[in-house]
């Protein structure tokens, strides 16, 4: 008997150490994740580095560049069309961000709470969609349509407003210099409602339907259901809409191209079309790349606090269901 299962502890040995061992699946993982790197250095690194180090210098674009080491910079800080670009884009980040968020929310709750329902989830997806539409739209595409709509003679809107004895309110809406940054953050509004819309209506299909027929029980209604139960449940889609949608506004550069190319007299210049101008137009190279450098910069902060904020949202929306 003893020889016997000595026999079998040694067979079991040599099979043990003799079969292969399998593969690490953390290793494997990062083969999967090494094209996605490479891409990143390859497309943003590289280029924002070779950005930055053209901001340290003095340069046409042609010929050898010009160390000059902070001075661009120090002229960023004297430079009133600058800061006013950064005054515009704050009015981008209400129009882009703000006002869409808010909208967002009450359609989403509306398409969701309502017309999903009372028509069905068909009709609920078809007016989603139709809310969608313009962010699917090219922006060049919508912005050519809307400065046909926005021409001061027989545009669209000119003309409704004649028609329905409203003439006195006829504009030049994108040549006018006090009222062209209103006009473009009119499209913007209706270009970005979209996407806090779908994020939404998304988020609302996890919140438990439970506490929606317990407080309608309770009698509440569907503004309080709105604000107590709603916006809770889905913080952290709101901080994702307003995080992505405040970097668009920072960074939106085509409607302001094609609707007013930052005029009437820089009234609608932004940083990224300024940058634009700057570097391509007026050739001033190295002032254009510490533009779009700065520009960069301030994104960055600006996704890293949206993520902080994020986790923050979650990890309390975590500690209230444990």
């Amino acid at each position: 008997m003893t020889v016997t299962a000595e026999r079998e502890a040694r067979a079991v040995g040599k099979h043990h150490h003799g079969s292969p061992r399998r593969p690490r699946t953390r290793d494997s993982y990062a083969l999967f994740l090494l094209p996605g790197v490479l891409a990143f250095l390859l497309v943003i690194v590289v280029p924002f580095a070779m950005n930055t180090g053209v901001s340290f210098t003095d340069w046409q674009g042609v010929g050898t560049p010009d160390w000059s080491g902070l001075a661009n910079y120090r002229e960023l800080l004297d430079d009133s069309e600058f800061w006013a670009s950064f005054r515009h884009s704050l009015f981008m980040v209400v129009a882009m961000a703000a006002v869409p968020t808010v909208i967002g929310l009450v359609l989403a709750a509306a398409l969701f709470d309502f017309v999903g329902k009372h028509f069905g989830s068909r009709t609920a997806a078809v007016l989603r969609a139709c809310f969608y539409l313009p962010q699917v739209l090219p922006i060049a595409v919508a912005g050519i349509v809307w400065s046909w709509i926005l021409a001061p003679d027989n545009g669209s809107l000119n003309e409704l407003l004649q028609a329905v004895g409203l003439g006195s309110w006829q504009q030049d809406w994108l040549g006018d210099p006090d009222i062209a940054l209103y006009s473009v953050m009119g499209v913007m509004v209706w270009v970005q409602i979209g996407f806090p819309l779908v994020v939404f209506m998304a988020g609302l299909q996890r919140v438990d339907p439970q506490l929606y027929e317990a407080a309608e029980l309770d009698g509440a209604g569907w503004w309080r259901r709105f604000w107590h139960i709603t916006l809770p449940q889905i913080r952290p889609e709101i901080h994702v809409v307003l995080t992505w949608c405040t970097i668009a506004a920072l960074k939106v550069f085509g409607a302001v191209y094609v609707l007013t190319k930052g005029g009437p007299g820089g009234a609608t210049n932004v940083p990224s079309y300024f940058s634009f101008t700057t570097f391509f137009e007026k050739t001033q190279v190295g002032y254009g790349a510490a533009i779009s450098t700065v520009l960069t910069v301030i994104i960055l902060l600006l996704a890293l606090v949206g993520l902080r904020l994020q986790t923050r949202a979650e990890d309390a929306e975590e500690g209230l269901r444990t």
